[in-house]
């Protein structure tokens, strides 16, 4: 797997989905660590209240000192929150039960959707002082399933959503939902945001169900969808009672292999982007 260019700068995904159950905080969890394992360096900020990336990633509620919470109150940076999962190079800013509090908290302030982007802004800054191999390439946003203050705060402060979409009878039902709310974002709050990709989660290729839908789901979105599809497997539903990403839990299992292929396809994606981009700047 080839490591992303460090001069292509720091690039900030939303892991969205309104619907719950679809496997946004898997994917945050086991597509960071596959990124991680590939040489990135990778931040994961937990924004849901239940806090189960932070937990997935073996960070316990006692260890969680500085919190998003925290950082969204502007009682610390996100630096400060971020903590060492246990895969070199893997962050995680863990979430606590304190963040479920924090919409009455921010309600009234004008700038309430853009906490999360100044602190990641901030961010960005501090990445600047660090020596190119020690900066990070990517962070990872697992946002909670309803449209709240707090995915608010995440689509307005990423550069694109990453999508992941359940193979099963409902999961069709949000995906208009979704992209009005991403629209929405763009036209208030984000005109740069847009969709990097939509990622098939727990596809039963047995089943004729799950291939309509994959079917379904790539007329819909069309190239945007990933080839890599992440299947039903038990040992992904197993890695977090264990307080481990799947790669740690059990790497040679068919969902330690999807994560992997696609934290590659995202790879190759963003050196695609990135090429564009610079062609389009010196044309």
């Amino acid at each position: 797997m080839t490591k992303r260019n460090q001069a292509a700068g720091l690039r900030v995904f939303a892991v969205a989905n309104q619907k719950g159950g679809v496997g946004k905080t898997t994917t945050a969890i086991n597509l960071g660590t596959a990124l991680a394992a590939a040489g990135e360096r990778v931040l994961v900020i937990d924004l849901d209240p239940q806090g189960n990336a932070s937990t997935g990633l073996g960070v316990p509620e006692e260890a969680r000192h500085v919190s998003t919470y925290d950082v969204l109150a502007g009682a610390a940076a996100l630096e400060q929150a971020m903590t060492p999962a246990a895969i070199p190079g893997l962050f995680v800013a863990p979430s606590t039960r304190d963040l479920a509090g924090l919409e009455p908290e921010i309600a009234a302030a004008p700038n309430r959707a853009y906490f999360l982007r100044d602190a990641i802004a901030s961010l960005r800054a501090s990445e600047l002082d660090r020596a190119p191999p020690d900066r990070l390439s990517y962070v990872l946003i697992d946002c909670p399933p309803s449209l709240s203050i707090l995915t608010l705060n995440a689509l307005a402060a990423a550069d694109a959503a990453l999508v992941p979409v359940q193979c099963e009878f409902f999961a069709l039902e949000g995906i208009q939902q979704l992209k009005e709310t991403i629209d929405f974002v763009q036209a208030s709050l984000n005109p740069g945001l847009e969709i990097h990709g939509v990622v098939l989660t727990m596809h039963d290729g047995r089943t004729r169900l799950s291939n309509e839908v994959a079917t379904e789901v790539r007329s819909f979105f069309g190239q945007k969808v990933y080839d890599t599809i992440i299947p039903r497997n038990v040992r992904i539903a197993e890695a977090p009672s264990h307080g481990k990403p799947l790669l740690l839990y059990d790497h040679t299992s068919a969902g330690s292999k999807a994560y992997m292929d696609l934290a590659a396809e995202m790879i190759t994606r963003e050196a695609a982007t990135a090429a564009a981009a610079a062609a389009a700047k010196a044309a």
